[in-house]
C-alpha cells in the first residue's frame, strides 16, 4: 500500500480510464491536468482516433482540454494488455436495462473478465459507474481475488458514483464533491488520496455499499419528484393552470422547497434507469418500492401523453396524425447537450411515425440521429427557416436548447406543442403538453 500511495502523492502512478465517454474522457483530462500520466481504454476506435488526434467528439468537452491532456502524455488504446502498466484503473462504463428493466451489468464483467489476465498486484481499482448496492463486492471483488490477490492488502477497491452534469456551468468534475467508499479501510484510504488528486473535495464513507446507494438515492430523489411535478402537470392543465408559473410562485419560499421541472419524459444514462436498479434489487429482500415504481410510471408515461396531446392540437385545425407534417425541436435527453441516451424524443418520434405521420427534427447538437441500442431513426436536423417552418402542421418543443430561435418559431409555426414552458402564454395556437 505504501507504495502505491507514494506513488499517488509524487505523480509517478499511472491512471488507467475503462470508457471514455461523458464520464470518463473529462475525468481522464482532469488527472492529466494535474500531470499524471493517463492512459484511456475503450472498445470504440473512432473515439480512440479522435482523442489521440486531440479532437474532441462531444460538444461541450473543448478540443483545446483534449489537446493540452495529450501534450501531458494522455493517450487512448483498445489494447487491454496495457491494463499491467497502469496502477489506478477506473471504469466508467454503462449500466442500462435489459428489456425486462432488470440491470444489464454486461459491459463491467465482461470487461472485468478482459482484463483480468493483466492485473497485477499494487493495483487500485474504483467503479464510478452506477449499479445497485453489492456489486463492487459481488462482481468485482471474486474475479480480482480469483486472481490469488487479497483485496485490501496487495489489491485495492474502490466504488466512487460518478456525478458529471454535462453542460453544467456552475460544476465540473474538479469542484463537484466526490464520495468514495472502499471494501476495507485501507481501500477507502488508497481511494480517497487518489481521488483528492482530481477533485476539491472527498466524501469518505463507510463502504462500498453505502456509496452505491448514495449514487442511487440522488438519482432517484430527482425521478421522484420529477414524477410528482410531472403529474402536477397534467392536473394543472385540466384546471387551466400554468405549472410553470407555480413552480416560480412556489421557488419564493425561501425553506423548504425545491423546484422541478415537468417535460416530455426522463432522459439520461441516469435518471431513467437508476431507479429500477434498486427495485429489482429490493425484490433479493422480498420488499416492493411502491413508491418509487409510481414515480417510474408516470415518468415513463409523459410521452404517451405528449403524443395525446399532439393528436388533440391536429385535431382541433381538422387534421388526421396520419396526414400530419411534424417537425420535432431538440432530440437531445437535456438541452444544450448532445447526449441521446434514453431521450424521450426518441420515443415520441418513433410514436409519431408509427402512428403514419411524417416527421422531420432540428437540434444543431445532433446533425444525425443513428440508430441506436432501442431505437431506429436514421434522421438528419433539418435547418430551422421561415419556409421550412411553414412547411408543419405543428412544430414539437421537445427539447429546449438556449440556440433555437423561438421567436421565429412563434411567429411562423403554424401550431406549437411545447413541453417545456417556452412559450409561457397559450393560446389556439401554443398548446401546453
Amino acid at each position: 500500500m505504501e507504495k502505491l500511495l507514494n506513488k499517488i502523492h509524487s505523480k509517478t502512478a499511472v491512471i488507467g480510464i475503462i470508457g471514455l465517454g461523458y464520464v470518463g474522457l473529462p475525468l481522464a483530462i482532469r488527472f492529466a491536468e494535474e500531470d499524471f500520466k493517463v492512459v484511456g481504454f475503450d472498445i470504440d476506435q473512432y473515439k480512440i482516433n479522435k482523442i489521440n488526434a486531440g479532437e474532441s467528439y462531444i460538444k461541450h468537452i473543448p478540443a483545446k482540454d483534449i489537446i493540452l491532456a495529450t501534450e501531458k502524455g494522455f493517450e487512448c488504446t483498445s489494447d487491454f494488455s496495457k491494463i499491467s502498466d497502469v496502477d489506478a484503473i477506473i471504469i466508467c462504463l454503462p449500466t442500462p436495462l435489459n428489456i425486462y428493466r432488470e440491470p444489464d451489468l454486461s459491459y463491467i464483467t465482461e470487461t472485468m473478465d478482459t482484463m483480468l489476465p493483466f492485473l497485477r498486484a499494487g493495483q487500485i481499482m474504483s467503479l464510478e459507474s452506477t449499479t445497485y448496492p453489492g456489486t463492487t463486492e459481488e462482481e468485482l471483488l471474486p474475479r480480482i481475488e480469483s486472481k490469488g490477490f487479497k483485496v485490501g492488502k496487495d489489491y485495492f477497491l474502490v466504488f466512487s458514483p460518478e456525478r458529471e452534469d454535462p453542460a453544467n456551468p456552475s460544476y465540473n468534475t474538479q469542484t463537484i464533491p466526490k464520495v468514495v467508499g472502499g471494501t476495507t479501510e485501507l481501500c477507502l484510504k488508497v481511494g480517497a488520496e487518489l481521488y483528492r488528486n482530481a477533485v476539491d473535495t472527498v466524501v469518505e464513507v463507510s463502504s462500498t455499499k453505502v456509496a452505491e446507494m448514495t449514487k442511487l438515492l440522488e438519482n432517484i430523489h430527482r425521478a421522484v419528484n420529477i414524477g410528482l411535478v410531472n403529474e402536477m402537470k397534467i392536473v394543472a392543465d385540466k384546471m387551466g393552470i400554468d405549472i410553470y408559473e407555480v413552480i416560480e410562485a412556489a421557488s419564493t419560499k425561501p425553506f423548504g422547497f425545491t423546484p422541478y421541472y415537468p417535460g416530455p419524459g426522463l432522459g439520461g444514462h441516469c435518471i431513467p434507469i437508476d431507479p429500477f436498479y434498486l427495485t429489482w434489487k429490493a425484490r433479493e429482500y422480498k420488499l416492493h418500492t411502491r413508491f418509487i415504481e409510481l414515480a417510474g410510471e408516470i415518468n415513463t408515461y409523459m410521452p404517451t401523453y405528449v403524443i395525446e396531446k399532439v393528436m388533440l392540437a391536429l385535431n382541433s385545425i381538422g387534421k388526421s396524425i396520419s396526414k400530419a407534417n411534424i417537425l420535432v425541436i431538440g432530440v437531445a435527453y437535456k438541452k444544450n447537450v448532445d447526449d441521446l441516451r434514453e431521450s424521450p424524443s426518441l420515443e415520441i418520434i418513433e410514436e409519431l411515425d408509427h402512428l403514419g405521420a411524417a416527421i422531420q427534427y432540428h437540434d444543431t447538437y445532433i446533425p444525425f440521429a443513428p440508430h441506436t441500442r432501442k431505437h431506429h431513426l436514421n434522421l438528419n436536423s433539418i435547418e430551422l427557416t421561415k419556409d421550412n417552418l411553414k412547411k408543419f402542421d405543428v412544430v414539437l418543443i421537445a427539447t429546449d436548447h438556449d440556440n433555437i430561435d423561438y421567436d421565429l418559431i412563434e411567429k411562423e409555426a403554424n401550431l406549437i406543442v411545447d413541453t417545456r414552458g417556452r412559450f409561457r402564454k397559450a393560446n389556439k395556437k401554443i398548446i401546453k403538453a
